[in-house]
């Protein structure tokens, strides 16, 4: 009880220490094995890499809620406040200087974590913490099982390839959109961007809910580096298995205090540009187009 406790509160371990009577460095150690407990019965169950036809279902409910066709899933990057870690230099020192490590995440419009990569340096942008993360490598290497190319609802072609929504911080890819950039836009690009924030947003949301339901991620984490991972990766497990039976409450998402990364620049990638255009094109289509979309830009 009291593990949950300090994640729902935030409690430091002088407090749990006096409410149940366990030394400090007890709780510590009982703390750390027992979340590492909690990611090895859950993460199999609550988070396994999807296959290519829960892709295809995790794109029918962005289709459906945030009407983005072929779309598998949005990605971003969140700071974790710790306390420094010892002889760590600045590694993990960023730029709203303080320190953290970071949790990069890709979810689905269910605002489940389908993918998380926790302990980077909070020093890193987050396209290399992507870069570096075994999902960026294997949308990389193709290794997802990702579905074949599919034409957009109301099209018969082209044929295009499933996607992931990322903010300006991730380098466009055939598999990886991004915004365009702010200046100069046509009209077309600006509801691109609306139509990406959209789908993006979700990701948003799922650390929102999650910082919310666990309350230790509102103060900095005052455990070793290697306990505070173990009880993040815990708690993502937790909100995808509370998640699944609880359903969702939109107030839970509406403030957080997790920090986004600074957005770094990082060039695209050829084919993806292409990508993005056809994408472009699409939703200014009477097929493609939502009846509000000019009102919102």
């Amino acid at each position: 009880f009291s593990l949950f406790r300090y994640l729902g509160t935030g409690q430091s371990l002088a407090s749990l220490h006096y409410a149940f009577l366990v030394g400090k460095s007890t709780a510590s150690v009982i703390i750390r094995e027992t979340y590492m407990a909690i990611w090895d019965a859950l993460h199999a169950a609550v988070m396994a890499q999807p296959h290519k036809e829960q892709w295809k279902e995790i794109a029918d409910v962005f289709q459906q809620t945030c009407q983005f066709p072929n779309c598998a899933g949005a990605i971003d990057g969140k700071h974790i406040r710790i306390k420094k870690p010892v002889r760590s230099g600045s590694q993990y020192y960023n730029y709203k200087k303080y320190f953290s490590f970071v949790l990069f995440a890709m979810c689905d419009a269910n605002y489940s974590f389908r993918y998380i990569d926790v302990g980077s340096y909070g020093s890193r942008s987050d396209s290399a913490v992507f870069a570096h993360s075994d999902f960026g490598k294997m949308l990389q290497d193709k290794a997802l099982d990702l579905p074949e190319h599919t034409a957009l609802p109301g099209t018969t072609s082209p044929a295009m390839p499933f996607v992931f929504v990322g903010d300006e911080a991730f380098a466009l890819g055939e598999n990886l959109m991004r915004p365009y950039s702010s200046r100069g836009l046509s009209l077309a690009r600006r509801v691109f961007n609306y139509r990406l924030t959209r789908a993006r947003r979700v990701v948003e949301c799922a650390f929102g809910i999650l910082a919310n339901k666990w309350q230790f991620l509102h103060t900095p984490i005052h455990l070793k580096l290697e306990t505070a991972i173990s009880a993040v990766k815990a708690a993502c497990v937790l909100h995808n298995f509370v998640r699944a039976r609880d359903g969702y409450n939109l107030e839970d998402s509406l403030t957080h205090s997790l920090h986004s990364h600074r957005p770094s620049v990082v060039r695209g990638h050829r084919q993806g540009a292409a990508v993005r255009e056809q994408f472009t094109a699409y939703f200014m289509l009477p097929h493609g187009a939502l009846p509000w979309q000019l009102d919102a830009i």
